[in-house]
């Protein structure tokens, strides 16, 4: 019986509906990869403490590459899932924007990864609490400033979208992912620490969820 449900599953699948679930694939796994490879770090390198400090500072140090690996390679993970959100959504309003909003957002993540945060508040040890902004690390804030509205963007939007199509929880979940990454980087963006730090952590966390859900819900219903 399961070899003959798998065949007749293949069967049916058609290679452009195979291409649009593997590329939707990679969306279902970039939230959870950079939250466990940025919660790692955070939790365990000397003089990090994520009450404070952003993860963008853990590109800094003899372990930096790992950091900026894990920006790099979600990025690019991002950038395959909005072609397949391009490709899995049918034809109307939102088909165009989300996958676009969505993509550069990825975009930006490729770029905070190549234009290194400056370190910053003692991390890594020994390092000021002040110090200066160079020309990367203002490239960094920008693709970061850049990729977040975009983002926050694509959560209305296809908040839109899935409410009109009838599908209340995943426009409810949109829609809140949207407000709460919204506070977030409005609190991390005005400089304060303690709690707005751990509220951003949060709303990242909560921005990799909602990533999941909805490449997952399109991955089922890709045809």
């Amino acid at each position: 019986m399961t070899a003959t449900t798998t065949i007749s599953t293949t069967s049916t699948c058609s290679p452009a509906a195979r291409t649009t679930r593997s590329l939707l694939g990679y969306g279902i796994i970039a939230g959870p990869l950079y939250a466990g490879v940025g919660l790692a770090q955070a939790l365990t390198r000397d003089g990090f403490d994520l009450s404070r400090h952003a993860w963008s500072l853990l590109e800094n140090g003899a372990l930096g590459w790992i950091q900026i690996t894990n920006f790099v390679v979600t990025g690019v993970l991002i950038v395959a899932a909005a072609t397949g959100l391009r490709r899995a959504l049918a034809p109307g309003r939102g088909r165009t924007a989300a996958p676009i909003l969505v993509g550069v957002y990825g975009l930006s993540l490729v770029a905070a990864g190549i234009f290194r945060a400056d370190p910053a508040q003692g991390f890594p040890i020994g390092t000021p609490e002040t110090t200066a902004i160079s020309w990367h690390g203002m490239v960094h804030f920008a693709a970061g400033a850049i990729g977040f509205s975009c983002l926050i963007a694509a959560c209305f939007v296809l908040g839109g979208r899935f409410s009109r199509e009838g599908r209340r929880g995943l426009a409810r979940f949109s829609r809140i992912t949207g407000v709460v990454f919204l506070a977030g980087f409005a609190g991390i963006a005005s400089g304060s620490h303690g709690p707005t730090t751990l509220a951003f952590v949060a709303a990242v966390l909560t921005v990799c969820a909602w990533m999941s859900t909805v490449c997952r819900h399109l991955y089922r219903t890709a045809a």
